[in-house]
């Protein structure tokens, strides 16, 4: 009888949550929730940067705020991710403090993305994001 050499599992990939978000302190906020349940995190200041970022790297999901400068906004990111990076388009998570904007509501409807609306407590964001990205490894 031979001895067979069980491999242990490859460790699950941990890849970063990317998130968009232009005004400093609502970013370092997000950051910090993020950080503290266990996730990575690469922060950009616009859309724009986004979608530079997510044409080459490899993310758990994506945090966006509706409204970036540069041009493009969160319903330009998740056109662009269901085209180009269709594995994350049900992993987006939009934060925002215009919720009443027609065109905000049009693409929650569009996109069937979770919206959180600013200001939000910790447990609320967090509670969204493991529903949608899973629990940090």
């Amino acid at each position: 009888m031979k001895n067979s050499v069980v491999q242990p599992a490859s460790p699950p990939t941990h890849w970063p949550i990317l998130l968009i978000e232009d005004e400093s302190s609502v970013m370092a906020y997000v950051r910090t929730a993020l950080e503290r349940h266990g996730y990575l995190v690469v922060c950009c200041a616009s859309a724009v940067e986004g979608v530079h970022l997510l044409e080459t790297g490899q993310f758990t999901g994506i945090v966006s705020d509706m409204r970036t400068p540069g041009g493009l906004d969160g319903s330009d990111v998740h056109a662009w991710v269901a085209q180009y990076r269709p594995e994350l388009a049900s992993r987006i998570v939009f934060i925002t403090g215009d919720i009443a904007n027609e065109e905000t509501v049009s693409t929650l409807r569009e996109t069937g993305a979770p919206c959180v609306e600013k200001p939000f407590r910790v447990r609320q964001f967090i509670d969204v994001i493991e529903k949608t990205m899973g629990k940090a490894q």
